[in-house]
C-alpha cells in the first residue's frame, strides 16, 4: 500500500508541476509576448486585405476568473477599420491589395469597410483587387478598387439578390416530432417553416420588399465606383452579361483580365520596385494588431464607451457569438458609473432572441440614458430583440441595408407527441392541481395551457410595442401599423422612423460626442467576456483557444450545410418566448 501511496503522490507532483510549469509559460506570454508578436512594417509597404479570419464586429476581450490572464482579440471588423484609418496617414503604407479576399461578411459590415476603402482612397494612395473568382458580394467590396483584375479562366457572379427559406412542416408530419407555435404578427414567419410547406404571401411580399431596398443600396454604390448607370447594371444583372472575364471586363466591371504574377508586377511597378524583387507586405490583422498595440493617447479623460452587441440573445455570460445578459448588463452598468466615460455607443448585429435577456439590457440602457447620451450603431442585422435593445436609444444610426424592426413575438415548443404514438409510447401524469403538469412533450398541446402561452405572448408584444412607442416617441397604434413582425431596411426604417440616421460607426461615435459636448475623447470597447479554467483548457489539444466547436464543424461540412442544421437545433434550443427575426435569412 505504501508504494501505491508513493506511486499516487509522484503522479500528483508531476501534474501539479506540469500546471505551474503550464501556467508560467501563459503568464510570461502574457507579460512579454505582445511586442514580441508584432509584424515590423517597413517602408514603401502594401497591405493585404484577407477579410477571411474576420467574422465579427468586436474581436473581444477576455478575462479568466480562475487566474490572472487576460485576452484581447484584434480581429473583428472595428480593427480592420481602425487599421485602415490609420494607414491613410502612415507614410509606410502606400497602398492596399485585396487578393483572392475570401469573406463571410455581411453586407452592412462590407459597407463600412468600402467607405473607409473610399477615404483612404482620396488620400492619393491607392486600392487594387485581383480575384480568381469574383462572388457577387466580393464584388461589391471590390468594385471600389481603383483597377479590378480578373483571371483569364476566372467568372464574375453578378446576378441579383436571392433568398432560400427551407420548410419543415411535411419532415415534422413524416418524423413525428413537430413544433408546437404560437406567434403574434403576421409576418412573424421565424415559426413559419414549421407550419406551412410554402411561403405564405405576407413573407413574400416583405422578402421581395427587403432583397429590392437591399439591392438598390449595392447597385448605387457600384454604379458610383465604377460609373456605370443602375439601369445598365440592372440589365447586366438580368442577363448574366459579365459572366466571363471578357464579357465583364466589355461591361466595365472590372479593368483588367490578368494572371496572378502580372497584378503584382504592376504593384511593383507603382511601388518603384523592380521586377525580379519582393516589395514589402503586411496582413491586415497583423496591421490592424500594430495599430491596436500600438502605444495609445491616454492623456485625455474623456471616453466614449463602445459596447458590442453581436449574436442571438440568451441568458448566461455572453460571448463574441452570442449576447448574454452577463456580460452586456456589467458592461453598460460600468459604463454608466464611470465618470470619465461621457456617453455610451452600442453597437447591435443581432436577429434578437430571448424577450426576458432583451428586456433586462433594455433596462440598463434606459437607466443610462437618464445619465449620459446613448446612440445606437445598426450593423447587419438589428431585428425583433436586437431593436428591442436598441429602441429607447438618443439617436439610432442605420446602414443603408442594415436589416431591422422585425416587432413581433412567439414561442415554440418542441412535440414529440406524434412520434411516440408510433413506436408504443404512451405518457401518463399525476397531478394534484389542474395545470401543474404544464407542458409534456410526449402529448399534444393542451388548449388550457395554450391559452396561457397565447396570454403571455400577447403581454410581451404589447409591451414590446410600448417600448418602441416610448423610445421613438410614437403611438402604440403607429408602431403596430409597421410591426406584426415585419423586417425592414436601414433605408426604409429611417422613412418609417424607426432609426434617425443612415450612417456607421465613426459617424455614431461622433454624434455621440456631439450629444456629451465633448471634442477630445478616446474610446473604449466592452464587454470584457469572463471565461473559465474549463473553457480555457477546451481550446487545447489541436484547438485554438477561442475556436469554438461551431467553427470546427464548419470547416468540416462547410458553411451552408452548418446553417441548415443550425437552424433546426437553435429553434429547438430556444426556451421562453422569443424576439426574433422573423425567418432565417440568408441572401444570395
Amino acid at each position: 500500500m505504501r508504494f501505491l501511496g508513493n506511486v499516487l503522490a509522484t503522479i500528483v507532483g508531476l501534474f501539479v508541476f506540469c500546471m505551474i510549469f503550464f501556467f508560467g509559460i501563459l503568464l510570461v506570454g502574457a507579460l512579454f509576448g505582445g511586442e514580441g508578436d508584432k509584424v515590423r512594417v517597413k517602408d514603401n509597404s502594401v497591405i493585404e486585405l484577407d477579410l477571411k479570419d474576420v467574422t465579427h464586429d468586436y474581436g473581444g476581450q477576455f478575462k479568466f476568473t480562475d487566474f490572472d490572464y487576460f485576452e484581447t482579440r484584434h480581429d473583428g471588423v472595428s480593427d480592420v477599420l481602425n487599421a485602415i484609418e490609420a494607414a491613410k496617414t502612415d507614410d509606410k503604407i502606400k497602398g492596399i491589395s485585396i487578393l483572392n479576399n475570401e469573406s463571410m461578411l455581411g453586407l452592412a459590415q462590407s459597407k463600412a469597410i468600402r467607405r473607409k476603402l473610399e477615404e483612404f482612397k482620396k488620400t492619393g494612395k491607392f486600392v487594387v483587387s485581383y480575384s480568381n473568382v469574383l462572388t457577387q458580394k466580393e464584388y461589391y467590396l471590390n468594385s471600389v478598387a481603383d483597377t479590378i483584375y480578373l483571371n483569364p479562366v476566372g467568372e464574375l457572379d453578378f446576378k441579383g439578390l436571392s433568398a432560400e427559406i427551407l420548410f419543415f412542416k411535411d419532415f415534422q408530419e413524416k418524423s413525428g416530432v413537430k413544433m408546437e407555435v404560437i406567434r403574434h404578427g403576421k409576418y412573424k414567419s421565424a415559426v413559419e417553416p414549421f407550419l406551412e410547406n410554402q411561403m405564405s404571401p405576407a413573407n413574400r411580399e416583405q422578402m421581395t420588399v427587403l432583397l429590392n431596398s437591399i439591392w438598390g443600396s449595392v447597385v448605387s454604390d457600384i454604379s458610383k465606383s465604377r460609373n456605370i448607370s443602375v439601369d445598365s447594371l440592372n440589365a447586366i444583372a438580368n442577363s448574366l452579361g459579365a459572366r466571363t472575364p471578357e464579357l465583364a471586363k466589355e461591361k466595365h466591371l472590372i479593368d483588367k483580365i490578368a494572371y496572378e504574377d502580372e497584378y503584382h508586377n504592376a504593384i511593383r511597378k507603382a511601388l518603384a520596385v523592380e521586377k525580379d524583387e519582393k516589395y514589402n507586405k503586411v496582413s491586415i490583422l497583423d496591421y490592424a494588431k500594430n495599430v491596436a498595440t500600438t502605444g495609445k493617447d491616454h492623456s485625455v479623460d474623456d471616453k466614449i464607451a463602445v459596447i458590442y452587441a453581436q449574436g442571438e440573445i440568451k441568458s448566461g455570460e455572453g460571448d463574441v457569438s452570442y449576447i448574454g445578459e452577463g456580460s452586456m448588463r456589467r458592461s453598460i452598468e460600468e459604463a454608466r458609473k464611470d465618470k470619465k466615460v461621457k456617453a455610451v455607443v452600442l453597437r447591435v448585429d443581432s436577429p434578437g432572441g430571448s424577450a426576458l435577456t432583451s428586456e433586462l439590457i433594455w433596462r440598463e440602457i434606459e437607466l443610462t440614458k437618464k445619465i449620459k447620451p446613448v446612440v445606437v450603431s445598426m450593423g447587419n442585422l438589428a431585428a425583433s430583440g436586437g431593436y428591442y435593445i436598441s429602441c429607447n436609444a438618443n439617436t439610432i444610426f442605420a446602414e443603408p441595408n442594415t436589416i431591422t424592426g422585425s416587432i413581433g413575438v412567439f414561442g415554440a415548443l418542441p412535440n414529440f407527441s406524434p412520434l411516440a404514438t408510433k413506436i408504443g409510447i404512451n405518457a401518463e401524469q399525476v397531478r394534484t392541481h389542474q395545470n401543474a403538469s404544464g407542458y409534456s412533450v410526449f402529448e399534444p398541446i393542451d388548449e388550457n395551457f395554450k391559452g396561457f402561452v397565447t396570454e403571455s405572448i400577447e403581454h410581451i408584444y404589447s409591451t414590446f410595442l410600448k417600448r418602441v412607442a416610448d423610445g421613438r416617441k410614437m403611438t402604440t397604434a403607429q408602431v403596430d401599423a409597421i410591426a406584426q413582425g415585419r423586417v425592414w431596411t436601414g433605408t426604409d426604417a429611417l422613412k418609417l422612423g424607426l432609426v434617425d440616421k443612415i450612417g456607421g460607426m465613426d459617424a455614431a461615435i461622433k454624434h455621440a460626442a456631439t450629444l456629451a459636448k465633448i471634442k477630445e475623447y478616446r474610446t473604449e470597447n466592452y464587454p470584457e467576456y469572463e471565461k473559465t479554467f474549463e473553457e480555457l483548457l477546451s481550446g487545447f489539444m489541436g484547438v485554438s483557444m477561442f475556436q469554438s466547436k461551431e467553427s470546427l464543424i464548419k470547416e468540416r461540412i462547410g458553411e451552408e450545410n452548418y446553417q441548415v442544421l443550425e437552424q433546426i437545433r437553435t429553434v429547438n434550443q430556444r426556451r421562453g418566448n422569443q424576439v426574433v427575426m422573423p425567418f432565417a435569412l440568408s441572401i444570395r
